[in-house]
């Protein structure tokens, strides 16, 4: 078990609440404001009054880093500003399951007052519960990056310890983005998951995308999941396959819906690959102006990426997802039991993202899919849930600080610039897109290896491992010269520039600004 964090505004229980919690799971219990007082020897109060809330929320940091780094479960409660401070915040949710606690302002504010404990924040402006409301709305968007978010306003104690051991068992991953934070559940064989986040998000209708590989193979699957839910619902079952993502196959989910009536609080759930989320994603964010997705990802390769970080769109003939926005789900089912009907080819082709965020992001994930290469080739569902699930932890890292591409985030397009030029010069045909991307992985590693960016041995690593995982390790030089005039349209592009990302290690990687001519010439010269 990790540890349990209770965050909130002051007075809505988390002292409270952790006691009765840590007390039931039978764990150590800390208060971080009753530490800070032991340590200093001072109250709160007046650590705020002698140092100023900079030099407090400081103290508090160093608290919680002292704290994660310590081993072993426990149960802490934040103080009530605790999670303003982005590091303390953000070890909470990486390291720890995070509960953050709400009440009313005017309850919040009748507990402190009945506590008899001071607080120098609340007596700013004279009106506590003006200057509760006020504090509220500026912490917003820190407090609403939980795992789970549970009222205390006259709330049953031992009620609200049942609701946070049920999502301690439940174990979500969570995309910390301010009030647009979603969950993402990883599962096995679990479609009451489905049917709960659906019915969690109270939708008045929805409509379900998929495509008919989809529909053909998991219909009872999901009749099980959708099944129990008394909400109208309107399937669309679009062709499979990348040739089918056009803006043709968003104009038929457009039609269904509209043809539905669906008003703005309807919710479109994506059922399928990469290419059922980005169409489902891309028809939600444009559909009335934007109505709310959930995505079930039912390949790997969309499990381990393409569900996770709010990239939708379709492709254009000039190149691949030219066209499309950002808009992040609601919430995303990741249920590995999907992957039970998938060819070992389709399945596999999903390692290649699982590859890449490990090359640029996770090194020990990199190990984990040299020491167990041969079972996730074979679909062994025990030895991929974690990797997924560590897979998933390190790009929502990225995507928490780079949501929309400006900076770090590009080093998840290691091997697309080349696999989605090969992809699209074999008219999506020829291979699939997690197999271009491990062709693409080799080649750029390739080229900057032959730049002087990355070291040689590491190319030769990342070919073995792609080959032992059953994906195609060995550009051709024909191929990716033939194909070459698509990267001249590939969207990292900047005039003759291009952003590539750069590996100087497993786990350790940069983008750099490299002349397209240079990067072609190393990238060729490499598969002589």
């Amino acid at each position: 078990m990790r540890p349990i964090v209770l965050s909130g505004f002051m007075a809505t229980g988390k002292t409270s609440v952790g006691r009765r919690l840590a007390a039931r799971l039978q764990l150590p219990f800390v208060d971080t404001d009753e530490e800070l007082e032991r340590a200093a020897g001072k109250r709160i109060a007046d650590l705020w009054r002698e140092e100023g809330e900079a030099s407090f929320r400081q103290r508090e940091v160093d608290l919680v880093e002292r704290l994660f780094a310590e081993a072993g479960p426990r149960v802490i409660a934040y103080g009530g500003g605790t999670v303003t401070s982005r590091r303390a915040r953000h070890l909470a949710l990486e390291r720890a399951t995070t509960i953050s606690l709400t009440a009313a302002p005017e309850t919040a504010v009748a507990r402190a007052s009945a506590s008899g404990t001071e607080r120098p924040n609340l007596a700013v402006g004279g009106d506590p519960i003006a200057r509760a409301r006020e504090l509220l709305e500026a912490r917003a968007q820190a407090y609403a990056e939980a795992h789970a978010t549970l009222a205390t306003d006259g709330a049953d104690m031992e009620a609200l310890v049942d609701a946070i051991i049920a999502v301690v068992a439940r174990d979500p991953i969570v995309v910390p983005l301010g009030t647009r934070s979603y969950i993402v559940d990883v599962v096995n064989d679990s479609p009451a998951t489905l049917t709960d986040a659906i019915a969690g998000a109270a939708p008045s209708s929805l409509i379900v995308v998929t495509d008919a590989h989809v529909q053909r193979d998991r219909h009872e699957h999901v009749a099980a999941a959708l099944g129990a839910l008394a909400i109208p619902q309107t399937t669309v079952t679009l062709p499979a396959g990348e040739r089918h993502k056009t803006i043709a196959s968003v104009a038929t989910i457009w039609d269904a819906a509209l043809g539905a009536g669906v008003d703005r609080e309807a919710l479109v759930v994506g059922l399928g690959g990469g290419v059922v989320g980005d169409l489902a994603g891309f028809a939600a964010a444009s559909l009335l102006r934007g109505v709310r997705s959930l995505l079930v990802p039912t390949t790997l390769l969309a499990m381990v990426d393409a569900s996770v970080g709010g990239k939708t769109g379709f492709d254009h003939p000039v190149g691949k997802n030219l066209i499309g926005a950002f808009h992040q789900p609601t919430a995303v089912v990741v249920d590995l039991a999907h992957l039970a009907t998938l060819p070992a080819r389709e399945r596999n082709a999903g390692l290649a993202e699982m590859v890449k965020v490990a090359l640029t992001s996770d090194a020990e994930l990199f190990a984990e899919l040299e020491r167990n290469a041969a079972a996730a080739a074979r679909g062994d569902a025990d030895v991929l849930l974690p990797m997924i699930r560590r897979a998933l932890e390190a790009k929502v890292r990225i995507v928490r600080d780079d949501e929309r591409e400006t900076g770090s985030r590009a080093l998840l397009n290691l091997g697309h610039t080349i696999g989605h030029a090969l992809e699209a010069h074999g008219g999506y045909r020829t291979l699939l897109h997690g197999e271009a991307v491990a062709l693409g992985t080799v080649a750029e590693l390739a080229a900057a290896a032959r730049l002087g960016l990355t070291p040689q041995p590491l190319v030769q690593r990342t070919q073995r491992l792609l080959t032992r995982l059953g994906l195609p390790a060995s550009p051709s030089r024909g191929e990716v010269g033939a194909s070459w005039s698509f990267v001249g349209s590939d969207k990292k592009r900047l005039a003759a520039r291009i952003r590539l990302p750069v590996v100087s290690a497993p786990g350790e990687s940069r983008v750099e600004s490299v002349a397209l001519e240079a990067f072609r010439t190393a990238a060729l010269g490499a598969l002589d």
